[in-house]
């Protein structure tokens, strides 16, 4: 039966990230009862960033050549890289385990939340690969990054992903639902993009739910 791994990296409790990937997990679990569902929120049980026992531990990997994630564990053979990989085997399990990993994130300073680079970074190691694997990214943006806005250039949150996801892992299969000018419920200078932003907004709720449901 099909896994799904669930990522929430957004500092808000009640955050427009958190309730598209809530949605799309309720649509991918309605279709799959006896699929696996794990969740993770890297905001409110943040993961570690990599600390210097990783840094010899990526160092042994590529001394190694070492191609094969199955052989890691051999590899940490000093206490810093121990627990190093102490940190690393319970995400890279979860990650490898996944048919679909779906990440809720906003869009933070034109990138990703420190939350979740600090987990891509602990599950990424040289040569490694997840071809088979699925990613869908359901994001909330304070103003509009979409091809042709003004800032589209700004946007250092989806090509990074896309760009990661293809030269880390070797996956090109990353779908995208981005909730844009959110910073119009708020900012009175923003007002005149209000409804913009709802029509985004519901359209942006109603694919998460139908992906999920297609996924």
């Amino acid at each position: 039966m099909p896994t799904l791994l669930h990522l929430d990296a957004s500092a808000r409790r009640d955050s427009l990230s958190r309730t598209l990937s809530a949605t799309f997990a309720e649509s991918w679990r309605a279709r799959h009862i006896d699929g696996t569902y794990r969740y993770r929120d890297l905001a409110a049980v943040p993961v570690p960033h990599i600390q210097e026992g990783w840094t010899e531990l990526c160092d042994a990997v590529l001394a190694a050549g070492q191609t094969d994630l199955d052989r890691l564990p051999e590899l940490a053979d000093t206490p810093a890289r121990r627990a190093a990989w102490a940190v690393v085997e319970p995400l890279l399990t979860e990650l490898r385990a996944a048919d679909l990993v779906l990440i809720g994130t906003p869009m933070y300073n034109y990138s990703i939340p420190s939350a979740l680079k600090a987990w891509l970074d602990q599950v990424t190691f040289p040569r490694m690969s997840l071809p088979s694997t699925r990613f869908v990214v359901v994001t909330a943006r304070g103003g509009a990054y979409s091809p042709g806005a003004p800032k589209a250039a700004f946007d250092y949150q989806e090509r990074y992903l896309r760009d990661f996801f293809a030269g880390h892992f070797a996956v090109t299969d990353v779908a995208f639902v981005n909730a844009e000018l959110a910073n119009s419920r708020l900012d009175p200078h923003l007002a005149h993009l209000r409804a913009a932003h709802e029509t985004a907004w519901e359209q942006a709720l109603r694919t998460a739910g139908l992906l999920g449901a297609e996924c």
